[in-house]
């Protein structure tokens, strides 16, 4: 299939009706991306579709739970019934639990690896063959600094998760490449978000910039633009990286 920078494109992206996949649904809506809003709060879904475009004629809301496969079948069939084609996933969604180690449970262990790693799994396995089929697709997934420092103020079952989905990125990038899709990991570490500051104290993230290279968190509305960049057909030759936006905390 050919697929030109100018041809109409869509995007699903799980976990937008709030926080960083707001800013992602908007950066990408704003960069001409038809756009579904997917998230299990549907009417935090619906306020953002309203807000892009209340004609629902280049974004619409959709709940969708990720833990369930059947549910990003669906979310696909409605897209496509919607838009035409689907040519972006990005897998946002996530369960965040600041905990203390030793007092994880094993449910609530489930529980976070049940959205961020099998959600991120079943996304990538529904929309990839969906995209494999046609010729072309990218698959963006978020995993985190936690997943690759180890985390210090998440959960170890947040980073654990997010360790795995640095890995299954790559493994649907070796995959599926062959057929003109890619798959690549954005990697943020702590980012001016809802989730930050409900996880940190003023205190504490006062703190923590001082700990920063650069001095500060980072910006949402830029992982928005990353996400554009990779989701953009001029993006085939990145494939399987994991992309550090983390004002410098972490460097390889």
């Amino acid at each position: 299939m050919s697929v030109t920078g100018t041809e109409a494109r869509c995007a699903v992206i799980t976990g937008s009706g709030n926080g960083v996949g707001m800013s992602i649904a908007k950066a990408l809506h704003g960069g001409g991306y038809r756009v579904m809003i997917a998230d299990i709060d549907e009417a935090a879904a619906q306020r953002l579709a309203s807000e892009l475009d209340p004609s629902g004629k280049t974004a619409f809301a959709h709940r969708l739970d990720v833990r369930e496969k059947a549910q990003f079948e669906a979310a696909l069939a409605a897209a496509t019934a919607r838009f035409g084609s689907v040519h972006v996933l990005v897998n946002n969604a996530a369960m965040t639990v600041a905990r203390p180690l030793m007092e994880i449970s094993p449910e609530e262990f489930d529980a976070v690896m049940a959205v961020n790693v099998r959600g991120t799994f079943l996304g990538c396995q529904v929309f990839g063959n969906y995209f494999r089929d046609r010729g072309h697709g990218r698959l963006i997934n978020m995993a985190s600094l936690a997943g690759q420092n180890g985390g210090s103020a998440t959960g170890a079952h947040y980073a654990a998760s997010k360790g795995g989905i640095v890995t299954l990125t790559k493994v649907f990038a070796r995959d599926l490449g062959p057929s003109g899709v890619t798959c690549n990991a954005i990697a943020p570490g702590p980012i001016d978000s809802p989730m930050v500051h409900r996880t940190l104290s003023p205190e504490r993230l006062a703190g923590l910039k001082t700990t920063i290279p650069v001095g500060d968190i980072g910006d949402p509305a830029f992982i928005g633009q990353m996400v554009l960049l990779l989701a953009s057909p001029g993006a085939a030759f990145a494939n399987g990286a994991t992309w550090d936006v983390n004002g410098g905390l972490y460097l390889r």
